[in-house]
């Protein structure tokens, strides 16, 4: 087989994420998005029979939340509840909502950021019967997902000596077996993993030299190894979930240490991109996990926040505004454009059911069919916004619904087919 064959047939299919542990990934009856970017950290939707084109003003809206708070925070949806997180006044707080829009509970998880792009960023993560959250200031809690009742919480900034960026931690929390797996980025604790039930410090590791980025990590099993991966401010790295201690390293630097966008793993190969010209690259990993070796480093998917997706041995994601790229497509294989739809811009997306469905910072939704030859809109319409913030949520798409945030308020459309 020629390494062309043998590479493509690793890619063939939509990519899933490394199997997960019980807990976070595991598959559960009913709308199920426990996470940042779903149930396998992969932004792609297990739904199927959905609408393939909209009403031209968008499909059918099943409800609206206008008091979100202030932020950016996404959606995660498990047992019945969907949660996420704004900023009200002084202090950010975490709530949820039945599936019909209405207020379950509420709950405060420390101050509300109020540096550059105020309000809530990270998207809670549930893993059995608990949610898990951390603020832009580095305070992780964790509360009872029925009642929103805290249980514990840590302050990586007080404790670990975390210090937030420019744009605050934006960490959405990993769930690995029982442990907490995170990047406080502090000089006490870089990485860290905690005992998900009591908080207790399972492990530290100080020997790296940075500190966070803005980057969700990504778990990891490559030949029996199982790994943390994320960007951290200059570099790409895999830390052991066992010790903490890292077991590889690749330079990947940004302006302003902008290292956003989550990576994705699949059979040993990394993708990581970020914005303002760094581009994306993607790695192989040595057998014993303790070198890479980059396959490729393209210049033209330079994907600043909004999320990647690997389908079909391709890669989707938008190039920088800043050299006008526009939404981008590129082969896994060898960093090959396929094409660059100037038109779509800055998209936050995700895929379901063979399309992409995503969003700007204008507040424009968009129905998309991307494939390798080409992409075609096949439709769009703008969120009634009532403010001029820039909307910089995930879309999500669980249970036949289109989830969709701008600023304090949540709208859900109802893209089921055959209704």
């Amino acid at each position: 087989m020629t390494r062309t064959a043998r590479v493509a047939s690793l890619f063939l299919g939509l990519v899933p994420f490394a199997a997960p542990r019980l807990g976070a990934g595991e598959a559960k009856p009913g709308p199920w998005w426990p996470r940042f970017h779903g149930p396998k950290h992969d932004n792609i939707s297990p739904d199927t029979g959905l609408l393939k084109q909209w009403p031209e003003n968008g499909p059918p809206l099943a409800w609206k939340f206008s008091e979100c708070g202030k932020g950016y925070a996404g959606v995660a949806i498990a047992d019945g509840l969907l949660y996420t997180a704004g900023d009200f006044g002084d202090v950010e707080c975490l709530f949820a909502l039945d599936l019909d829009g209405q207020l379950a509970w509420k709950a405060e998880n420390g101050k509300a950021w109020k540096g550059a792009y105020p309000g809530a960023r990270t998207t809670p993560t549930y893993d059995d019967g608990v949610l898990y959250h951390m603020n832009p200031h580095g305070r992780l809690a964790t509360f009872e997902a029925k009642t929103g009742k805290e249980l514990w919480a840590v302050d990586f900034r007080k404790d670990y000596g975390a210090q937030p960026g420019t744009w605050g931690l934006a960490e959405s929390i990993v769930i690995d077996g029982d442990k907490v797996i995170c990047a406080p980025g502090g000089e006490k604790a870089r990485f860290a993993a905690l005992d998900k039930k009591t908080g207790k410090l399972l492990w530290a590791n100080t020997d790296f030299p940075e500190g966070a980025a803005y980057c969700t990590g990504v778990m990891a099993t490559h030949k029996g190894v199982r790994q943390f991966i994320t960007i951290m401010q200059r570099t790409l790295v895999g830390v052991e979930a066992e010790s903490g201690r890292v077991l590889w390293t690749h330079p990947h630097t940004t302006q302003h240490c902008q290292n956003v966008t989550m990576p994705v793993f699949f059979d040993g190969f990394v993708a990581a991109s970020s914005g303002h010209g760094t581009g994306t690259r993607v790695l192989k990993l040595a057998d014993d996990s303790r070198s890479v070796t980059e396959l490729w480093l393209g210049k033209e998917l330079d994907n600043c926040h909004g999320g990647i997706a690997l389908v079909d041995g391709y890669i989707y994601g938008h190039g920088c505004r800043l050299y006008g790229r526009g939404f981008v497509c590129v082969e896994f294989e060898t960093g090959k454009v396929m094409w660059a739809e100037k038109a779509l811009n800055k998209l936050s997306f995700t895929v379901a059911d063979g399309l992409l469905y995503g969003t700007n910072e204008r507040a424009q939704v968009f129905l998309v069919d991307a494939k390798p030859t080409g992409c075609r809109v096949l439709s769009q319409f703008t969120i009634p916004k009532k403010t001029s913030e820039q909307t910089l949520y995930h879309p999500v798409v669980c249970g036949g619904r289109l989830y969709l945030r701008h600023w304090d308020e949540l709208f859900v459309y109802d893209v089921r087919a055959g209704r």
